[in-house]
């Protein structure tokens, strides 16, 4: 796997480890509950157990890019490539998802989907 696809991955695996701590660890927290448009303690309340299952999927998403960035750093390239661009690809599909549920998260769509969508095409055009 070439050196961006690796770079872009293990980038945007980080920003998905925050997704999860936003969401599954400090949700309830004014700061945070805010950044997802929630304007009420109660409501961050009601919305905590869907944010904490959501923080998870963005968890496992981020252990499956650097995951595969492991497997191909340790000679197992195809596989390694072939699970890094599928944690990649649903990562900047979801940002694609976001952007299209709501114009007013472009910021956050291109936060979460650009790095993974680097890492996709990197992996693509070595192939």
């Amino acid at each position: 796997m070439s050196p961006v696809a690796q770079v872009a991955a293990v980038v945007a695996a980080a920003i998905h480890v925050l997704f999860f701590l936003m969401e599954s660890v400090w949700f309830t927290r004014p700061q945070v509950y805010a950044r997802f448009g929630v304007t009420s303690e109660s409501d961050a309340r009601a919305i905590r157990p869907m944010a904490f299952n959501q923080g998870f999927y963005n968890l496992f998403l981020a252990a499956g890019a650097v995951g595969g960035v492991v497997l191909a750093d340790t000679g197992k390239a195809a596989a390694g490539c072939a699970v890094t661009a599928f944690a990649c690809a649903c990562m900047a599909l979801a940002g694609v998802v976001l952007v299209v549920t709501d114009r007013k998260f472009v910021r956050a769509a291109l936060v979460q989907a650009v790095p993974p969508l680097v890492a996709v095409i990197a992996i693509a055009l070595q192939a």
